[in-house]
């Protein structure tokens, strides 16, 4: 293999090996949110003319587990390796700054569509779901648990112990992933806080992956795309910088 190729497969190794606990676990916390909000709101709230509510919830639930997975491979893996001093090893090797960058994104990817395929093969138990264009979901899929592995790793490089980096998880990744829509329809909203969801690039990540399945949205799936591809080059150019400069990581 070469050096890219090697880190990747270390990095897929590193979250195999406790597969119970970054795979599993993730599908559980799924699983115990559609038990609720499902079993709850399903003969109260009422998505779209002929969708139920169990079944609107389940690619929002595979979606928030691809991104929030994602986002903690990358992360997880840097500030580990800062903090036990293992990273010296890498530093140590003539990989170049992309070759990082496509190990931990490939390796992020991975981990996220894992998660995010167990958690929709136990929610075919739940309600029905179609595939109104399963090319949707795949594109979608991909380029958010990329965009999420790419901020995994600026969070990464900036925390300096796991305080730091719970923090940015907290107050960052996880409100903008509730209030992107994955309970509920921005449609449902006063027009100000549709505007405000509206400016959620999680929003679009979660609405152009349901469109792949009901083939109804409430943004286009072409805006979604764009808004969402445009993010990423965007956080991939900041992440792509902070590793050629070695960012907290060679000092």
């Amino acid at each position: 293999m070469t050096g890219w190729q090697t880190l990747f497969y270390k990095e897929v190794l590193r979250f195999w090996k406790v597969g119970f606990q970054t795979v599993a676990a993730p599908v559980l916390t799924a699983v115990m949110y559609l038990l609720i909000f499902g079993h709850v709101l399903e003969d109260h709230v009422k998505v779209y003319d002929r969708i139920g509510y169990t079944a609107f919830l389940i690619p929002g639930l595979v979606m928030m587990s691809v991104l929030q997975n994602a986002f903690a491979n990358s992360s997880s893996s840097l500030i580990q390796s800062k903090i036990m001093g293992n990273l010296v090893f890498l530093l140590l090797t003539p990989l170049s700054h992309w070759s990082w960058f496509v190990a931990y994104i490939g390796s992020s990817i991975v981990r996220g569509l894992v998660v995010g395929a167990g958690v929709l093969a136990v929610a075919f138990w739940f309600a029905p779901l179609g595939f109104a264009a399963p090319g949707w979901i795949l594109v979608f899929a991909v380029l958010g648990a990329a965009l999420m592995g790419a901020l995994g790793l600026i969070a990464g490089l900036w925390a300096e112990k796991f305080d730091q980096l719970a923090a940015f998880q907290n107050f960052v990744i996880m409100p903008m992933t509730f209030l992107s829509g994955v309970f509920y329809s921005t449609q449902s909203l006063p027009a100000m806080w549709q505007g405000v969801s509206h400016l959620n690039p999680f929003f679009y990540m979660i609405d152009g992956f349901r469109y792949g399945f009901f083939g109804v949205s409430d943004a286009s799936p072409w805006l979604s795309l764009g808004v969402v591809g445009i993010a990423l080059l965007m956080v991939s150019a900041i992440a792509t910088y902070l590793l050629r400069i070695g960012y907290k990581i060679r000092s």
